[in-house]
Order: structure tokens, then sequence, then C-alpha cells
């Protein structure tokens, strides 16, 4: 149904890399408990700057009731939700500012927060499930919202789902799930002895 999303590669990668995408287009159909446990899991595992493990995940289900999710949707912007309303999870994913044992600002919180949220997309890859990264969020309402305490961030939002064809979507959210996947040449991205040689042609 999404051969059309399989990365076009020029070195064979693993699987799972080639083909996962973000979808906007989600299925209603639920995710078991016991995936949704190995979501995060892989993302417990992630390496981190001094083990801090700075992420912190808050998981909302849609089965969970219509008011409770109702209640996080309204923490997204409101053109991400035209879409994430159909995804059955929804994730948002925060840093710890501060290190532990010093106190001192945390400079690697997010990189190490995108890690976990990478290990967590590619196990869900592993299980058909897709995951679509939001940064699309108001912040102060997740902190409001679910009582998230000072020092900690809320960042981000992960959608979770079964990836599904859009139906009632605008043109513009049917069409990038259409469209094949694309990105930069290897050449314009990694560089050797200095900036703008790349490292293969």
């Amino acid at each position: 149904m999404f051969d059309h999303k399989f990365a076009p590669k020029s070195v064979a990668i693993a699987k799972p890399l080639a083909e996962r995408w973000s979808p906007y287009g989600f299925s209603d159909r639920p995710i078991p408990d016991t995936d949704l446990q190995a979501l995060f899991e892989a993302a417990r595992w992630a390496a981190s700057s001094y083990n801090e493990q700075p992420w912190r995940f808050i998981l909302v289900r849609k089965n969970d009731g219509e008011a409770a999710y109702n209640d996080a949707m309204s923490c997204l912007l409101e053109a991400n939700q035209v879409w994430a309303a159909n995804a059955p999870v929804l994730v948002f994913a925060c840093t710890v500012e501060d290190l532990g044992q010093s106190g001192k600002p945390n400079k690697a919180a997010e990189h190490d927060l995108g890690i976990a949220a990478a290990n967590l997309t590619f196990e869900a890859q592993m299980r058909g499930i897709s995951v679509h990264q939001i940064i699309g969020i108001l912040p102060d309402k997740v902190r409001e919202l679910y009582q998230v305490p000072e020092g900690v961030q809320p960042l981000t939002a992960l959608a979770i789902g079964y990836a599904d064809a859009p139906v009632g979507f605008p043109a513009h959210l049917q069409e990038r799930d259409d469209s094949p996947r694309q990105r930069r040449p290897l050449s314009e991205t990694l560089f050797t002895s200095r900036w703008g040689d790349p490292a293969w042609p």
C-alpha cells in the first residue's frame, strides 16, 4: 500500500530505516499494550550523556476515553489536531533540563531525547507501527494539564498508530502522504577536509 514510501537508497541500509516514514493518515485500530511497552523499553535503552536519561514521556491513548484524548489534542497546534486526532496514541516528550549530579544545564538533553525517540520509532517500525514526530505543541498547556514540574520541559509530541490512507484530509496533507520520500544526497551532507568537500562523490 505504501511501497512508494520506501527510501531510494544509494547504499543498502537496515530495512526498518528504509521503510520508516511519518504518515498523516492513521487507522483507529488500537495498539496492544505489549507493543506500546516495547516501544518505551527501546527508548529506555537509548544512549545519553553521562547516562542522565533526560527523557520523560506522557502517554495518552484514545481508548483511555474521549475526554482524556480531547485534552491531549488541545495541547497541539490546530494544524496538527486535524490529522493527529486519528492516531490511537499520543505521547508528549519532555526533557529534564539540568544534570542530576551537578545541577548544571544539560546541554545534551534535547539531543538525547532525540536518540530515545529514534529508538522508539525504529522499534515501532519493526512492529508495523508508525510514528509521526510533532514539534507544534503548546508546552505551557502540557505543563498545566499534566502537572509537569519545573525543570522539565515539554518539547515535542509523537502520534503513534498504524498508517492508513488519509480520508477527508486537506489536499496538501493527502498529497504529502501520496508523495515519494526525498532526501538531499549524501554528498551535500557529509564533508571532509573542509566544509562543502564531500567525503564521497
